[in-house]
């Protein structure tokens, strides 16, 4: 066999590993907080601050801790290394992506849904309570 051929054929070998091994380290699916804590993966969970308990930022440690419920109605407490993002207070719906360690699970990314992206369907259901 040609040396030209082995030498493509490992090539390519390496490159079709090489963008499998990328493309499912950039796989995070999202879930909610009880199969987070089974899987003990990096996840995404979708859900909402629990006001009922207010969260607590340290400045010294830059450490930023908040109750959340997930969508399935689970709650945990989130630790986020970093700043409370700007617009958490009047963010309807919360992303976090992150693991469990411990009890408590740890983000490494806090994604705010913006509130004026929900501002046109709230008019409209005003509205049709007014109306009907």
């Amino acid at each position: 066999m040609n040396k030209k051929y082995i030498i493509g054929s490992v090539i390519g070998v390496v490159f079709v590993v090489v963008a499998y091994l990328s493309f499912d380290s950039s796989k995070i699916e999202y879930t909610d907080f009880e199969h987070a804590k089974e899987s003990g993966k990096i996840v995404q969970v979708v859900g909402s601050w629990n006001k009922s308990e207010n969260y607590h930022y340290d400045s010294d440690k830059n450490e930023f801790i908040f109750l959340m419920n997930d969508e399935n109605g689970n709650s945990s407490h989130v630790r986020v290394e970093g700043a409370k993002p700007n617009n958490f207070d009047v963010a309807p719906m919360v992303v976090i992506k992150g693991k469990f360690e411990g009890d408590k699970f740890h983000a490494k990314e806090v994604l705010t849904k913006c509130p004026s992206k929900y501002e046109g369907q709230f008019d409209e259901l005003k509205g049709a309570s007014l109306y009907n």
